[in-house]
């Protein structure tokens, strides 16, 4: 399965893919797991809408000093799916 594919697949990819899509007007095809915020012209503002968006989809508490790191697609799955192995 190519990365393209994985973003628009269910699990986390997919469901992180269609959160950036949502809260950046963005068409979700045109995310990818290795899209980089800087591509998708996301800035510091549209960084902590979603964040928020992603927590509330994932019922997570994201670290503020983890997600100032984040610059990528693929970096906020490994995130995410960390905490979610941690709250089990």
């Amino acid at each position: 399965m190519s990365d393209e594919l994985t973003c628009q697949a269910s699990g986390i990819a997919g469901r992180v893919a269609r959160v950036i899509a949502k809260t950046q007007h963005i068409p979700v095809e045109s995310i990818t797991i290795d899209s980089t915020f800087e591509q998708l012209k996301i800035d510091s503002l549209d960084g902590i809408n979603i964040l928020f968006a992603i927590e509330g989809e994932f019922d997570i508490d994201i670290p503020d000093d983890a997600a100032r790191q984040i610059r990528s697609v693929r970096e906020m799955v490994e995130g995410i799916e960390k905490l979610l192995a941690a709250k089990t």
